[in-house]
């Protein structure tokens, strides 16, 4: 049967955000004279947001030493032109057959609310957002699933009627804590030892289509 909503994660699964979050972490060890972090190393922690990237570029801090330094982060990123953060090859159709069908979607991220309504116009994709949740608009983030039961009271739907797609394990938990069945974007930024299978996400997709493809699947049946 098909759900009655989608709720998406924002970074690693509708938008690749991954060279926007490295700029702004290297900008800030710039400033220290301290070396870059590659691509290739800060791509996979990319669903972490500031804290990965953090932790990425000031290992040997503490948590707490690094939590010091978010609000530079943040500051930081925001000033990024965000021409770098591109929506993923294959989620424009996908959100549109959503639309097309009367399936309701939202976004629900851990990204801090204020910059998350900053960055969502700059895409014209995702102005069919019924909901969007972020990481400080209740107490409460992922994994924890109150995110995804307040975007599910803003839209009306009961969340076992309900599907939550997320690359990070975090989105899985969350979803799978609120009765959803659970998406895993195996798209997005995943490490590359990874335990996917230990999470239990209800279906994996390699990419966008093959979402879409198992929503076909469903509304034919």
């Amino acid at each position: 049967m098909l759900p009655k909503a989608v709720l998406f994660d924002l970074d690693g699964t509708l938008l690749d955000t991954a060279r926007d979050l490295g700029a702004a972490l290297n900008n800030m060890l710039a400033r220290r004279g301290r070396e870059p972090v590659s691509y290739a190393q800060y791509r996979q922690i990319g669903s972490d947001g500031a804290n990965g990237m953090l932790a990425l570029g000031f290992p040997e801090l503490s948590s707490t030493e690094r939590l010091a330094l978010r609000e530079e982060f943040l500051l930081e990123y925001r000033q990024q032109s965000h021409d770098q953060s591109v929506v993923f090859d294959g989620v424009a159709p996908l959100l549109s057959w959503l639309s097309e069908h009367n399936i309701l979607w939202g976004i629900v991220t851990n990204k801090p609310e204020a910059i998350t309504r900053e960055l969502l116009p700059g895409y014209p994709e995702f102005n069919q957002s019924a909901v969007m949740v972020g990481g400080d608009t209740l107490s409460e983030r992922k994994p924890h699933p109150a995110p995804l039961f307040y975007a599910c009271e803003q839209i009306n739907v009961v969340p076992q009627h309900c599907w939550y797609v997320g690359d990070a394990e975090r989105d899985i938990i969350a979803g799978n804590q609120a009765g959803m069945q659970t998406v895993l974007a195996a798209w997005g930024y995943l490490l590359a030892n990874a335990q996917t299978a230990d999470w239990r996400p209800t279906h994996v997709c390699f990419q966008p289509q093959d979402l879409l493809q198992l929503l076909h699947s469903k509304h034919n049946m």
